[in-house]
């Protein structure tokens, strides 16, 4: 099932990408005729929504490949460094792109108001199919994710350009072009810095987002047997692959009740919080006051 999810999100990916390079060739060509920074403007962002996707397909076929011996966890993490490298690219493009909207404030140049029409709507029907195939495989994988921002911004973009382009044909007010690339662009930066802060967390081990890290060890500390729970830690290397270890103390169990302990314990981590792979020491009381104190270590 994972393999199939794969296999379409690669190909959803290198469709997006075959789109975008159009885009990108369409208005840029177009923007200079019309003199429209609006429109060039969407063409660079998609200028990075071809790197952007590049990289999201590269990193797809990546962290499929299994572990190593050198490489233990894989190449799951490529996720977030994708991700992350992604968002830091769109918040330089979209700042050199306010600073040259200011620069069409301040010294404003006359724009085809027809030709952003038309270049514009054909560039939002591109970005929106785009989107649309992006947006199935989207919600559970980080890398993704940032590939559909991408395309999802410079659909609106497109949006805002061609409405813009409506007002400025029929009122002649140039100033709205730069107004516009600023506007979105604020949008835009606010939008991606979620998408860079989730992939700093994940590529600093944090405990994911949605998973409250005392909650967890209240509810380890209160299944029958478990004294304390200490040494506590959740991570994720992938938006799908999360992790948790930690040291356990029990009462005194026979062996057959510390393996049911095991595996009722395992078992509501992975039903409850989602997490695909723990790892449990589990120590008596007697053993611990051999080989030491395990309550009081680390967390």
């Amino acid at each position: 099932m994972h393999n199939h999810t794969q296999t379409e999100s690669s190909k959803n990916l290198l469709k997006s990408i075959v789109i975008n390079v159009f885009i990108v060739v369409f208005e840029i060509v177009f923007g200079l005729i019309s003199r429209s920074l609006a429109l060039i403007s969407d063409a660079l962002h998609n200028i990075t929504d071809v790197g952007s996707m590049t990289l999201s397909f590269w990193g797809e076929k990546v962290s499929a490949r299994p572990s190593t011996e050198h490489k233990t966890y894989g190449y799951k993490r490529a996720e977030a460094i994708i991700a992350f490298t992604n968002g830091v690219v769109l918040v330089a493009v979209t700042i050199f792109i306010i600073y040259e909207a200011i620069k069409r404030l301040i010294n404003p140049v006359p724009v085809a108001g027809l030709q952003m029409i038309i270049v514009a709507t054909i560039a939002f029907i591109g970005n929106g199919l785009a989107t649309y195939l992006l947006n199935k495989n989207a919600k559970n994988n980080l890398n993704l994710k940032s590939a559909w921002l991408h395309s999802f911004q410079d659909a609106a973009f497109s949006l805002a350009v061609i409405v813009g382009a409506v007002v400025i044909h029929f009122t002649n007010l140039n100033w709205l072009d730069p107004i516009l690339s600023i506007l979105i662009s604020v949008f835009l930066i606010k939008e991606v810095y979620k998408i860079i802060a989730e992939s700093i967390d994940m590529l600093l081990d944090s405990v994911p987002k949605d998973i409250d890290f005392q909650e967890v060890k209240n509810t380890l500390s209160a299944i029958p047997g478990i004294i304390c729970v200490g040494d506590l830690h959740i991570w994720q290397t992938g938006s799908a692959y999360r992790l948790l270890s930690a040291h356990i103390q029990t009462k005194e169990l026979t062996l057959e009740e510390r393996n049911e302990l095991l595996v009722k314990t395992q078992k509501l981590i992975k039903s409850k919080y989602q997490i695909n792979h723990s790892t449990l020491q589990i120590v008596s009381q007697k053993e611990t006051a051999i080989c030491g104190e395990i309550c009081g270590h680390c967390n």
